[in-house]
């Protein structure tokens, strides 16, 4: 194919490669995975590869005063209709292109006949849109989106997903025509232990004293970060003597009212803090002076909260099971139902005792999430990737998979 005559050569003696990385809609703010294409861009560059960022176009979400759903339709006007053939040609010189979310599969399209691929961070909408999760309505045009999404990743012939739990998620629904692989994420921001005096900063800006203990909790308000379940877990913990002066504060998306409700039934204002969105600073600073973050998810595609707390000196208090085990490795109190919030509390006041040596195992666990071994992992990617294109000539891959 025409494209592979133009690569070029390292010093390394591996193929250079112009590569086209498709990222998310910018007005929907999904932060993590804007941050985790502007991460591989910088990596594959420092690897000596071409890289650029492309993004569907923005002209009707411009559109300040629609509301609601035809808000929400003007943005699907942009990200597909507009979208589609404008990433296309974006891609026209690319010698791969990634897709560098699941959400966006149909963007595998705008590739052309170029090498592609897509990383999978979770099938949670998938599996919710599906009716596998008790409890999780989704409207007709939710199933209808996961639907396409779905369809988009079965055609797929080459996949990377974030964790073991996601591969496991992609060859039960995804079916076993692409090649998958794991490549394990890094951190897309600095996270380091901040001072005292910063974190006392950043505590009184919430009204929170800076001698306070607390835990700290992230997240925004989707079924599987099980937001009141983290508040009902504390709630128990503050029954115990050692945890009675202990407070709460949580981060993320503003509070659902049952939330709040739950705060003034068990009389917690003063315990439960709500602070919002914060800023990456601010967020470095609470994770600093947390006397450990819980995080009892009951689902993750990866949970970067793990890391990012492990990086600034946080034990973590997570659910047992992936990918949540399989990100904080040995350095976390283990919750086996973060659902029951009593026996989630005993599992946290046995196992406090240990919070020094966690903190310590955090510090060598972040060495397994390297930007280094993210870009080593996702060049060699590539460079399969336009191998096997060029070996195959061809779309189905489902021998290379088996």
């Amino acid at each position: 194919m025409r494209q592979h005559s133009r690569a070029r050569t390292s010093s390394q003696g591996t193929k250079r490669l112009n590569i086209v990385l498709i990222g998310n809609y910018e007005p929907d703010g999904q932060f993590s995975m804007l941050r985790y294409a502007e991460m591989l861009e910088r990596l594959m560059r420092g690897a000596g590869h071409e890289a650029a960022r492309v993004f569907p176009p923005v002209v009707f979400g411009r559109m300040r005063f629609l509301r609601g759903g035809a808000a929400k339709w003007a943005r699907y006007a942009d990200k597909y209709a507009l979208g589609l053939p404008w990433l296309r040609w974006k891609c026209r010189r690319a010698e791969v292109v990634h897709v560098c979310d699941h959400s966006n599969s149909m963007y595998l399209w705008c590739a052309g006949r170029r090498p592609r691929l897509i990383t999978c961070h979770d099938l949670l909408a998938v599996r919710s849109a599906r009716g596998h999760v008790a409890g999780v309505k989704t409207g007709a045009s939710g199933r209808m989106l996961q639907r396409w999404i779905l369809r988009g990743l079965r055609r797929a012939e080459y996949i990377v997903c974030d964790s073991m739990s996601t591969e496991a998620d992609v060859r039960e629904l995804g079916g076993q025509r692409a090649v998958v692989n794991v490549v394990y994420l890094a951190l897309n921001r600095k996270y380091f232990p901040e001072g005292k005096d910063a974190v006392g900063q950043a505590l009184a800006r919430f009204g929170v004293a800076a001698d306070s203990r607390y835990l700290l909790h992230i997240g925004a308000n989707v079924w599987y970060k099980n937001r009141l379940g983290a508040m009902q877990i504390f709630s128990r913990l503050k029954k115990m003597r050692e945890f009675a002066a202990m407070k709460l504060l949580m981060a993320g998306s503003p509070w659902t009212e049952e939330m709040r409700e739950f705060r003034r039934a068990e009389g917690l204002e003063d315990a439960i803090i709500e602070t919002g969105i914060v800023t990456d600073d601010e967020l470095r600073c609470l994770y600093s002076g947390a006397a450990a973050l819980l995080f009892p998810s009951l689902q993750e595609g990866f949970g970067w909260p793990i890391l990012e707390a492990q990086a600034c000196g946080c034990p973590v208090i997570t659910t047992n099971r992936g990918p949540m085990t399989e990100v904080a490795g040995e350095a976390a109190i283990l919750l086996d139902d973060p659902r029951d919030a009593e026996q989630a509390a005993r599992a946290i006041a046995e196992g406090w005792p240990k919070l020094a040596m966690l903190r310590e195992a955090g510090f060598r666990n972040l060495d397994r999430f390297s930007e280094a071994k993210l870009a080593a992992a996702m060049s060699a990617a590539y460079q399969e990737v336009v191998e096997r294109w060029g070996d195959t000539r061809s779309r189905s891959w489902s021998r290379a998979a088996d």
